[in-house]
């Protein structure tokens, strides 16, 4: 390259400028260049790069699309979230309700078998009681006649004649027992 810059230097040309011929042989190989680039491959580059651009202009489109429904749908999701919930409190609502009307009515039917149950004891006390009186009033009566039989020295046997001297005995007995209440 040294021999190159002494041998133009000699020569007293300008290294920097190339020669005319080869300047316009140069002009005219970048023009043919530049004709071919224009008329073939450009047409070819600005068609990919349309098809690339519609591309991606298709593709934000059906992007927001997409992001439109996604957002319908989880309004949608939501609404029908919204909606089962409320469903569910509704149910849970009903469902205690329905829990304190039955427990009303159980308690209810309770109360009403105790009832029964204490009236039927009363009852059967009232009966107990009845049937111990009249136990009572017999024995009362067979003893007071013994005793009296016994006191009078002559027998009692006649049916009738015990019967009015107990009741006698006993209706004494019983306005004696009011009189000291």
């Amino acid at each position: 390259m040294s021999q190159l810059l002494i041998t133009a230097a000699e020569s007293g040309e300008n290294p920097l400028i190339p020669p005319i011929p080869e300047l316009v042989i140069g002009l005219l190989a970048f023009v043919i260049v530049f004709g071919f680039l224009a008329k073939k491959l450009l047409p070819n580059i600005n068609k990919v790069l349309e098809e690339r651009r519609e591309a991606i202009e298709g593709g934000i489109e059906k992007a927001e699309a997409a992001q439109t429904e996604a957002q319908s749908v989880l309004e949608q999701y939501k609404a029908q979230l919204a909606e089962a919930r409320h469903e569910a409190a509704r149910l849970r609502q009903e469902a205690q309700e329905q829990g304190a009307v039955l427990i009303a009515e159980m308690r209810a039917e309770g109360q009403r078998q105790r009832e029964e149950i204490v009236a039927a004891g009363h009852a059967q006390i009232d009966a107990d009681r009845k049937a111990a009186a009249s136990a009572l009033r017999q024995d009362v009566g067979k003893l007071a006649t013994d005793l009296a039989g016994k006191l009078v020295g002559e027998s009692l046997e006649d049916h009738a004649r015990q019967s009015r001297v107990i009741d006698r005995f006993l209706d004494d007995l019983e306005e004696k027992a009011e009189a000291t209440r």
